[in-house]
């Protein structure tokens, strides 16, 4: 596999500092891709990389969010209500919201419809 350049970092620890495999199955995330369109065809080392990347930080974030949810209602386990009460009052994940409005219990019911929190 052809060694990182720009992106470097990434492959020694990066943001985290974190050294060793990737937590992502980098293979896995390239099949993804290469199913995302028929026009995509060649992807270089380093996408799959930074995809990774993002995907773990994506989850990190999602996570952080979800837990204090889960510490608001004074509870330690994290429930997929948590999650989806994180999706739903945080703006940056409103793409997810018509995932976990059809899917949870209760969360619908604090939306409008056009998917926004009713106060």
């Amino acid at each position: 596999m052809r060694q990182a350049g720009t992106y470097s970092g990434i492959l020694s620890g990066g943001i985290s500092g974190r050294t060793g495999p990737h937590s992502l199955p980098l293979a896995r995330i390239k099949k993804i891709m290469k199913k995302s369109g028929d026009d995509v065809k060649m992807i270089s080392g380093e996408a799959p990389i930074v995809f990774s990347k993002a995907c773990e930080l994506f989850i990190e974030e999602l996570t952080v969010r979800s837990w204090l949810v889960t510490l608001k209602g004074k509870r330690r386990t994290l429930h997929k209500e948590d999650v989806a009460a994180a999706i739903i009052s945080t703006d940056i994940f409103d793409f997810l919201v018509s995932l976990v409005s059809n899917n949870s219990n209760g969360c619908e019911a604090n939306l409008d419809n056009n998917g926004e929190e009713m106060v």
